[in-house]
């Protein structure tokens, strides 16, 4: 509950959280060793009246005095334990760890079953130690549990019901991963697809994507809306902009797909693209023999069914979520404005070191037009970069007509190698 300390290269991450909890043990502790010097302070001062009784009543008052001192002490340590267990539950509370109350009325019996623990039939594993098996949940969900007691309400073995938006929701609240249902997926029959690579750039028809939940009915409505940063008029594959993007620049802010892809040393094979919008940088790499995951969730439109049309691999998971791959397994990470999570300092940084987790090294990071809102926005993120060690292959800090509210904004655009480190 104090402070975390990340040590990398030359550079130290300081989280201090001054909480409730952490000023309440802090004056604890300090009233437990006031008391306790208190306490010895009475030892090795009083004493008794020497005219009045010999040497052996002595030393009986100065044994029942240190053993009126243990007592104290150990009434006291006693004390600070059970404080401290209680702060615990009541930080635990607070956060959203504590595990999901099944004993409440209203929880679904389907949810019940499902975080139930399943002791293995042959005892402990000798493999991984465990002994019983426990089902992964976010702990989140925890505070939103009347939303995930509605989401776990089905018929076993039926249709599921249509509600692939309220778990968008508890994944957006922190509730992530999902429990697993029984119940089946609803199917869209996905007539006209084409054959990889025809694929790529062909438009994508209205019939084969879910449109519930959503405000738009079809495409055209979505690219007549600015959706975000990364996705004005991005799923219009014939007209407009988007079939050039990456491979002519608008302005010096935008990288040519081809200049990034010299620069990178013992070849680029894969790459994780993180909000990728509608795909189109996994379709430029494809066309280049280079496989991309792309990153995405359904927020206003069907990204992960469009990408998935397009032949191409969407990665169904929220920014918050850690990324479920190996470490320094990816030749080249690309990312754009959608990097700054809720403009929170902590968690970009977060999500930074688990961008150099999965990006081998001599790997390239491609920041792609990053919005910087201002100049301590644009010197924070200069800060944390530079904290990694990183070759500066590209760096270009310009201004441009944001696309959102038509102002002239400052962007980032850098290609960045990472070197190895000696530890």
């Amino acid at each position: 509950m104090g402070s975390v300390s990340l040590n990398i290269g030359d550079g130290t991450a300081r989280f201090r959280r001054a909480t409730i909890c952490s000023s309440a043990v802090n004056i604890l502790m300090l009233f437990s060793v006031i008391t306790t010097n208190l306490f010895a302070l009475y030892a090795f001062t009083s004493s008794p009246d020497h005219h009045n009784q010999n040497h052996l009543q002595q030393s009986l008052h100065n044994h029942k005095n240190i053993t009126l001192i243990s007592q104290h002490v150990s009434l006291i340590l006693r004390e600070i334990d059970s404080s401290q267990k209680k702060l615990a539950r009541m930080e635990k509370e607070l956060l959203g760890y504590e595990t999901i109350d099944l004993s409440r009325p209203n929880i679904a019996g389907e949810l019940k079953l499902f975080l139930q623990h399943y002791r293995l039939p042959l005892g402990k594993d000798s493999k991984t130690g465990m002994t019983e098996m426990v089902a992964s949940v976010g702990h989140f969900c925890e505070k939103s549990a009347d939303l995930l007691t509605q989401y776990m309400t089905y018929k076993v073995s039926s249709q599921c019901p249509d509600d692939w938006s309220l778990g968008q929701k508890l994944i957006l609240r922190g509730c992530e991963p999902l429990p697993r249902r029984r119940c089946f997926s609803k199917s869209i029959s996905k007539v006209g697809l084409l054959s990889f690579p025809a694929s790529v750039w062909k438009p994508v028809s209205d019939k084969i994507v879910t449109w519930s939940g959503l405000g738009c009915k079809n495409f055209d409505c979505l690219n007549s809306k600015k959706l975000s940063r990364e996705c004005v008029g991005c799923f219009d594959l014939v007209k407009g902009y988007e079939n050039q993007r990456y491979v002519k620049a608008k302005n010096k802010n935008d990288f040519v797909l081809d200049d990034v892809l010299a620069l990178g040393s013992g070849g680029i094979r894969i790459g994780f693209d993180i909000g990728g919008g509608s795909g189109s940088f996994a379709a430029r790499m494809a066309e280049r023999n280079v496989t991309v995951v792309t990153n995405t969730l359904n927020i206003d439109a069907p990204y992960s069914e469009f990408i998935a049309a397009r032949g191409l691999f969407p990665l169904y998971l929220s920014l918050d979520h850690r990324f479920p791959f190996y470490d320094n397994v990816f030749d080249l990470v690309h990312a754009s404005s959608g990097l700054d999570v809720g403009g929170k300092p902590e968690k970009l940084e977060f999500l930074m070191f688990d961008i150099d987790r999965i990006l081998r090294a001599g790997g390239l990071f491609w920041l792609d037009n990053f919005y910087c809102a201002g100049d301590e926005k644009k010197r924070a993120l200069t800060r944390l970069i530079e904290r990694f060690g990183y070759k500066k292959l590209k760096w270009v800090i310009g201004e441009k007509a944001d696309i959102i509210t038509g102002k002239s904004e400052v962007y980032l655009s850098a290609v960045l190698q990472k070197l190895v480190r000696v530890s």
